[in-house]
């Protein structure tokens, strides 16, 4: 009765909390800021993020996510502590539930980091449920009838395809290239085309203000500052929407040989299903302008983006946790 619930889309670029009946209440990057004199924790989330590219020495602003896993398990648990704390308030008389996704291909390893972090930022339980089965949960695909439903999911870290019938995961693949190694494509880009330094900042903005998976005839454009990188001083130029397509291509046709591998291994009446109803993208990435018309026109099977794209796997948590019998054969591991 008074078990809180939570879910937690615990993301390379963005971490989500969902409660039942309240939905999202927190979206913040998955950014941490360290004081190295004392080695205590300053800020998280949007505060943190706000510190990336402009600290002094004594401090430090980290990712501890890499490629969807934890890189850095102290800052993660406290991460997770804080996140908690601030979505449950931190007087608590009963510890929460917590189900946390994680990447489809995680290895027992990687998955036992995420549960003990949990266990030990103050949760009574911790469930795991893999990200693309959580985002078609929370896209309101029916997962637990006998017909494939496909999913692609596009994170900050990873890109997760997945083929799912019957409440499991039929045929997945996975690649650690997804946003933002589109936003160092970038910036990688405009320092050779350009000769001008760009933050990891920058370039997302650039991705999400005018990037687009195919060349558009209408181009758009848009100013950016950054550093001269032979006068080293500091400078402003402006680019099209189609440079910034040439610069993400590479890690484009990554993201869509893995589409490709599960649609190979996908058994024949899957296939058929999958024509029928069509892939859906969820995720961050999955917002990129045209990637589902770019998906369509390479492998030739319709592509949609769901509604509320960035919110699909956080929600799908939330209502996994509440429904754990219905979706316990889609549910990983407890303790």
């Amino acid at each position: 009765m008074f078990v809180k619930k939570v879910g937690i889309d615990l993301g390379t670029a963005n971490t989500l909390v969902c409660i039942p009946k309240k939905g999202i209440i927190i979206n913040e990057p998955t950014v941490v800021a360290i004081s190295l004199d004392d080695n205590k924790i300053l800020a998280v989330g949007i505060e943190a993020k706000e510190m990336l590219g402009r600290t002094p020495e004594t401090i430090v602003a980290s990712r501890p996510m890499k490629d969807g896993v934890i890189a850095d398990y102290r800052i993660t648990e406290a991460m997770l502590r804080y996140f908690i704390g601030k979505a449950l308030g931190n007087v608590r008389f009963f510890r929460p539930e917590v189900m946390v996704s994680v990447p489809a291909g995680i290895t027992s390893t990687e998955r036992r980091a995420v549960i003990d972090a949990t266990m030990q930022a103050g949760a009574r339980a911790a469930y795991i449920i893999k990200e693309p089965v959580a985002a078609a949960i929370g896209a309101g695909i029916p997962i637990a009838e006998s017909s494939g439903n496909m999913v692609i999911d596009i994170g900050g870290g990873t890109t997760e395809v997945a083929v799912i019938s019957l409440g499991g995961v039929v045929a997945c693949d996975s690649a650690r290239c997804a946003g933002n190694k589109l936003d160092q494509a970038i910036a990688e880009y405009i320092r050779k085309k350009h000769g001008l330094a760009i933050g990891e900042r920058t370039a997302e903005d650039i991705k999400i203000k005018i990037g687009s998976a195919l060349p558009l005839e209408k181009e758009g454009t848009m100013e950016i500052k950054g550093r001269d990188m032979v006068a080293g001083l500091p400078k402003t130029i402006s680019i099209t929407s189609n440079e910034v397509t040439e610069a993400m291509q590479e890690n484009l046709r990554t993201i869509i040989q893995v589409v490709k591998n599960v649609l190979q291994e996908t058994p024949p009446e899957l296939s058929a299903d999958v024509i029928n109803k069509g892939m859906v993208l969820t995720g961050g990435g999955g917002l990129l302008k045209n990637l589902d018309k770019l998906m369509t026109k390479i492998t030739g099977v319709p592509c949609y983006v769901a509604d509320d794209a960035l919110l699909c796997v956080a929600k799908g948590t939330v209502i996994a946790l509440e429904h754990l019998d219905s979706y316990k054969r889609s549910v990983l591991s407890t303790k």
